[in-house]
């Protein structure tokens, strides 16, 4: 029995992962970026993160910036960004490197 709801867990969770990566092509031109103020910085340590145009199934939706601390000190903070693949776009999440 426990071993029939581990291989369900595992399942479950192998799915969210593939759906959470699956690249999504959009047919409409993502609309450009908002004009964000920034809030007074929390620390040294933060960094800015730009916020962007989100595809939610339907229409875009502006995911706003924030300060965020890097994982590590030095990290560097690459916008997600949208490319053209043909007739649609492809969503580039953003990421620490």
């Amino acid at each position: 029995m426990h071993f029939r709801r581990l291989i369900g867990l595992a399942f479950a969770a192998a799915l969210t992962f593939s759906v959470a990566t699956a690249e999504i092509a959009i047919q409409i031109r993502p609309p450009r970026n908002v004009s964000e103020r920034r809030s007074q910085r929390p620390s040294r340590n933060h960094v800015w993160v730009s916020g962007y145009q989100n595809w939610n199934g339907n229409a875009y939706a502006w995911s706003p910036g924030r300060w965020e601390q890097p994982p590590q000190p030095g990290n560097r903070w690459v916008a997600p960004r949208y490319t053209r693949q043909g007739q649609s776009w492809t969503l580039v999440q953003g990421y620490w490197r």
